[in-house]
């Protein structure tokens, strides 16, 4: 009798170890962590430019880097890396609003101020603020995301930049990898 009681203690120490044990970390897709990509569309020349120069230092012509000249952008945000010229297109799904600033003195380094505006797919009438320094010329730039609206209310999380084109049609394709959280998956 002595036996069966030590191997019942025994059994409902295991199972309460095993109840009170930490969760396993969820994989990436059950964590509440959302992931997708899309292009964003820098159109600096031609009819209707998305990026127009709306600020700049005396001295930010004769810079090598373009230091202390402001941007205002209302760029496209496509699906797809096809370059749009800026006009609207099928597979547009917002619009980046903004502001970068070239803000640094060595290399081509912006600080970006932007808000992505979702205004078509799954994301409609929501967005996100992206904010942190883009150092243009490295494959892979990290901005924060740091806060959002809609879908994306409080959201928090990082976007991945990487230049696609910048060729001689007057306009950058960047893909952007975005992962975001928000409140309610937190």
């Amino acid at each position: 009798m002595a036996g069966a009681k030590a191997l019942l203690l025994l059994l409902l120490c295991a199972a309460a170890a095993v109840l009170l044990a930490p969760a396993p970390v969820a994989a990436a897709a059950d964590d509440g962590l959302t992931k997708f990509k899309l292009y964003w569309h820098d159109v600096l020349a031609g009819k209707s430019p998305t990026a127009i120069r709306i600020a700049q230092a005396a001295s930010s012509n004769s810079s090598s880097t373009f230091f202390g000249a402001v941007v205002a952008i209302d760029d496209p945000l496509t699906s797809t890396p096809a370059v749009t010229g800026s006009a609207r297109s099928k597979d547009e799904v917002g619009r980046a609003q903004g502001t970068y600033t070239f803000a640094d003195q060595a290399t081509f380094g912006l600080l970006m101020n932007m808000n992505f505006v979702f205004t078509a797919g799954d994301y409609k009438g929501s967005s996100l603020t992206i904010y942190g320094r883009n150092e243009v010329l490295s494959a892979v730039r990290e901005m924060s995301i740091v806060g959002g609206a809609g879908k994306f209310r409080m959201a928090r999380g990082y976007v991945e930049a990487r230049t696609m084109d910048s060729g001689n049609s007057g306009e950058t394709v960047v893909e952007y990898t975005v992962y975001v959280k928000t409140a309610a998956s937190a």
